[in-house]
């Protein structure tokens, strides 16, 4: 445990450092979550239907989206890994005196809070001084708020447990750009990233519930803003928790199975 505490310090302490990309970073997502608010806003002025969400709650919950983006984006990714693994240095870290999985789960959870360390706090500031109605509301009681935080922290475990099957799959693939397309765009669009949950047809709401990627973003933002009851959010962290058992053991089940085909040149 402690060298896969070790590297994840190390690993944050290094993504401190990308001061500049992550200034970048929040003029972008603040662009972009005016956006997608006034698209919003342009669908809910001419809407004869009452909508699923009220559009306070739907401002948090694009507001949230851009603040903790690199905690629900699956094309953010560790290019050291890929290249570890196309060239064969893979190597070098099956000599580690510790398990794989976790060394580079440990790598990647450590960048992600990194980077949102970096954008989070700026861009909340920015966001809660906003004229109306484009400023994000609180969450309407302490208990949603620490029901939140429980919810997003479980959240980014599960979808860095997503994500290492994108860095798995290059055990075959030998190439990224696939899998990351395929699973970032998938993932995307069925953890509320493009069209909120709620506003979903019924019929494709019930394959988002079946899958994964809603626990990841759509779950907690909604139970930030109160949209998601606290009953229905404990009941919520269960099943989050059993997401993330489930995926790390096929994970490491996987992984395990790619590592019996390595091949490296020299024995």
């Amino acid at each position: 445990m402690n060298a896969y505490l070790s590297v994840m310090k190390l690993r944050f302490v290094n993504g401190l450092q990308y001061r500049a990309a992550a200034l970048a970073g929040i003029a972008t997502q603040l662009f972009f979550g005016f956006i997608f608010i006034m698209i919003f806003e342009a669908f809910y002025s001419q809407s004869t239907a009452q909508p699923p969400m009220s559009f306070e709650q739907l401002v948090a919950y694009v507001w949230l989206q851009q603040i903790f983006l690199a905690f629900i984006m699956l094309w953010f990714r560790d290019n050291e890994i890929f290249q570890l693994i196309i060239s064969g240095n893979i190597a070098y870290e099956l000599c580690r005196p510790c398990g794989i999985y976790p060394f580079w789960y440990a790598k990647l959870l450590a960048q992600r809070l990194s980077s949102a360390v970096l954008r989070c706090f700026p861009l909340i500031i920015v966001i809660f001084l906003l004229p109306e109605p484009y400023r994000m509301s609180m969450p309407p009681t302490p208990a949603a708020f620490a029901l939140f935080v429980v919810t997003l922290f479980l959240g980014l475990l599960v979808l860095v447990a997503i994500s290492m099957f994108i860095y798995i799959s290059v055990f075959w693939t030998m190439s990224p750009i696939g899998s990351i397309l395929m699973i970032g765009i998938i993932g995307e669009f069925f953890a509320g990233m493009i069209i909120p949950v709620p506003l979903m047809p019924s019929w494709l709401q019930q394959i988002t519930y079946v899958l994964p990627f809603h626990w990841t973003a759509d779950f907690p933002f909604r139970v930030y803003s109160g949209q998601i009851p606290q009953d229905e959010a404990l009941r919520g962290i269960l099943s989050q928790l059993s997401w993330l058992a489930a995926l790390m053991v096929m994970g490491m089940q996987l992984l395990r199975k790619a590592l019996q085909r390595v091949v490296i040149q020299g024995g």
